[in-house]
């Protein structure tokens, strides 16, 4: 319900909204510009009175002194019978012609009213009032998502179009919640909403001296204020003696007799009005330049939240579709529920329905928030989840927990549950895990053991549809494949082969994108085929005979004009056996997709790499991009130095150019037979002390090699009392495995 408040808002009035901000970020330049070109003496340097006589000295007919927020100080004169406004130096007196920028002023009507006077001012304020629900809504779905408030600072998961989205909300947010509720308050007082500001001027004085006027300069009132206080000072009519200067400061206004210099009546400004002026500075910036211009940046993320938000909604749209052959769920035998946030849970769950459907079963598929009462004809039980944020129900899930309390399960229903999480991230599966336990709670028996598929792996999907297939006695051949972007013919240019004389054939591929019919092309303006990507994304390989894409980490950003993957020959790989049989000149089809969960931070702490085997690969690519030479160093294990040392030379020039600070390796065939983590037990003070000040762990490699890597750092945390959970919530304990 809650993304459903937040998507329909910004669907509807998302033309409207970028109108509204980029105007809104243009007209937040100005107070900067106005800073820039206003001359501003310091505070006590100059009075009021001083200011108005130097002023009275180059424009003897003066008829008001205006002092903006920015500090611009414009005065207002009649001459030989025409009137004149100039910008004054508030020092000399002196002055330049003034004219109010047509731009910004039509940027103004724009952003106010769509050039629409009321009608469009009462547009601007709906507007307004729908950003303040944006904002709001959206800030909750973040912090469900990152597993509630103490984490809304952590590192999001995801890529593409979703992870820009919320990274941008995340942070403006907060300036964008600004300006609309002070853009909403402006707008609802304007039209009578809520009660306006009282008149908080005092009543002209009732006596005055009527004396000779005394020159500006020597008016005691006005020598008593600053000219940082000054609003406005208006002058007494030419001739009249019983006129009187109209005092507005930032404190209230009043009244000075123009002879005896004295401030006939002064009223301070109400709370009301003091309240109102923060409220339009807050929206506007006006006097405020540096809050202008967060709010600017702020505003400029709207056109970018727009587009993702609409993207996001049309991806979601279309993959829950209806599916075909869907089962009533009071005839059907098999019941496949699902529980997702985002829609990816559905495909596998599509995926699964579609297979089921052709091995002759009668299958009804819907959200787990439908589960029914019962279902008469169903003996097996299919749920497929997602987990958000920290342990909760995705969307389509929420209502499980309580809709199970009134479901009553047949004697032969049998269940599973299938979990989708990321391991790099607190409780994973957790609400996959909850579920499973509560079914089990419930009597219900189950037909095979949960499984948790870790960031949406096609291959653990198959692998636990054959395993299921064995369980029901019907083989399920799960081919499951994530809509994937149109993808880039790479040709092969070199290759540097390992690890043969070890039984472990590994082989560093480099790539280029390549021109029609196969011809190399250095030209930069060709590998802009390719989308910007660092070390550390993904390259996706589509294999040959239409299986499902491969994906390899980067060992190259877009500056190395490279495509560069580092990979394993593996028994039996479909992929990786073709990657190893591409000869230089040969082509293959693939994509990129984004990682960014999976990245050094940024700054001068430390930067500790662990890997073994091909997961050199996005390690020895972060290396390469330390140009500031920030401390990083390398754990990494192999096994024979004398086959498969990847990349030794470029490590060797990085040790030496100060890119890479330290190098362990282990290499398990050789008489000083050790393993990655053996040589992190052996520098453990000095991995201690790194985490200690602030060190970021990134590991990358086999599974195995990860989980004695985790048991080791959690030893070696121990005398620190934190865990590598705690790291993970800080962004400082990252994996790529596989």
């Amino acid at each position: 319900m809650l993304r459903k408040f937040h998507s329909l808002p910004g669907l509807l009035a998302g033309v409207f909204l970028i109108v509204l901000s980029v105007t809104g970020a243009v007209l937040a330049l100005a107070p900067t510009l106005d800073r820039v070109s206003a001359v501003i003496p310091a505070s006590g340097e100059v009075s009021i009175a001083e200011l108005a006589d130097r002023v009275v000295a180059h424009y003897p007919g003066t008829e008001q002194i205006v002092r903006e927020p920015s500090g611009k100080v414009i005065v207002y004169y009649s001459r030989d019978g025409q009137a004149g406004a100039d910008l004054v130096n508030p020092v000399t007196g002196e002055g330049t012609p003034y004219e109010p920028s047509a731009f910004f002023g039509w940027i103004k009507d724009l952003h106010r009213a769509f050039m629409l006077d009321d009608a469009g001012r009462a547009l601007a304020g709906v507007l307004a009032a729908l950003m303040v629900l944006l904002c709001l809504s959206g800030i909750l779905l973040i912090a469900r998502r990152t597993g509630g408030w103490k984490n809304i600072l952590r590192p999001l998961s995801g890529s593409g179009g979703k992870r820009i989205h919320a990274e941008l909300a995340r942070f403006a947010v907060l300036g964008l919640l600004l300006s609309a509720l002070t853009g909403s308050y402006m707008s609802a007082q304007r039209f009578g909403l809520l009660p306006e500001a009282p008149d908080t001027g005092p009543g002209f004085p009732a006596e005055v001296s009527g004396g000779q006027p005394s020159p500006v300069g020597t008016l005691k009132a006005l020598g008593n204020f600053d000219l940082g206080e000054l609003r406005e000072l208006v002058f007494p009519y030419p001739g009249d003696p019983q006129d009187v200067y109209s005092l507005s400061t930032a404190g209230g206004s009043g009244f000075v007799d123009q002879a005896t210099g004295e401030l006939l009546q002064f009223q301070p400004r109400s709370d009301s009005g003091v309240l109102q002026d923060w409220i339009v500075r807050l929206h506007t910036g006006e006097g405020l330049w540096w809050l202008g211009l967060i709010l600017g940046a702020a505003a400029l993320t709207v056109p970018a939240l727009s587009i993702t938000g609409a993207t996001i909604w049309w991806q979601r749209r279309r993959s829950s579709g209806q599916l075909p052959d869907n089962a009533d769920a009071a005839q059907a035998d098999t019941i496949i529920l699902v529980g997702s946030e985002g829609n990816a849970t559905w495909g596998f769950a599509q995926e699964l329905h579609s297979s089921l459907n052709k091995a002759g079963f009668r299958v009804h598929c819907s959200e787990m928030n439908a589960l029914a009462k019962q279902y008469p004809q169903a003996s097996r039980l299919f749920v497929l989840t997602s987990t958000y944020g920290d342990g909760d129900a995705p969307a389509s899930a929420r209502q499980f927990m309580a809709r199970l309390k009134e479901f009553r399960a047949e004697k032969n229903l049998r269940y599973t549950v299938l979990g989708f999480g990321d391991r790099q991230f607190p409780n994973f599966c957790q609400f996959a895990l909850s579920v499973d336990a509560a079914l089990a709670g419930k009597g219900v028996s189950r037909l095979h053991a949960i499984e948790l598929i870790d960031r949406c792996s096609a291959s653990q999907f198959s692998e636990w549809g054959n395993r299921v297939g064995e369980v029901i006695g019907t083989p399920l051949f799960l081919n499951y494949c994530a809509l994937q972007p149109a993808t880039v013919k790479l040709e092969l240019v070199e290759r540097a082969d390992y690890g043969i004389a070890v039984q472990a054939p590994t082989s560093i591929f480099r790539f280029k994108p390549a021109e029609q019919g196969g011809w190399l092309t250095a030209s930069p303006r060709r590998f802009k085929a390719l989308p910007p990507f660092e070390a550390g994304d993904l390259l996706g390989v589509i294999p040959p005979h239409g299986q499902p894409p491969r994906f390899y980490s980067l060992a190259s950003s877009a500056n190395d004009e490279i495509v560069e993957i580092c990979v394993r020959k593996q028994a039996g790989g479909l992929c990786s056996g073709y990657l190893h049989d591409l000869k230089p000149g040969d082509c293959i089809d693939g994509f990129i997709r984004p990682n960014p969960g999976f990245r050094p931070a940024t700054g001068n702490r430390p930067v500790i790499l662990v890997g073994a085997g091909a997961g050199i690969g996005p390690l020895t690519g972060f290396i390469r991009n330390n140009t500031s030479c920030n401390p990083m160093y390398l754990y990494w294990g192999g096994r024979d130095a004398r086959s498969d040392f990847l990349y030794q030379p470029e490590l060797g020039r990085y040790l030496e150019d100060h890119r890479l600070s330290g190098l362990n390796t282990a290499f398990s065939r050789t008489d000083e037979r050790a393993y990655v983590q053996d040589k992190l037990k052996q520098d453990e003070l000095a991995v201690r002390q790194m985490v200690n000040t602030g060190a970021q762990i990134l590991v990358c490699g086999g599974r195995d090699m990860a989980a004695a890597v985790r048991q080791v750092i959690e030893d070696i945390l121990k005398p620190l009392h934190i865990d590598i959970e705690t790291l993970r919530g800080q962004g400082r304990y990252l994996e790529d495995v596989y």
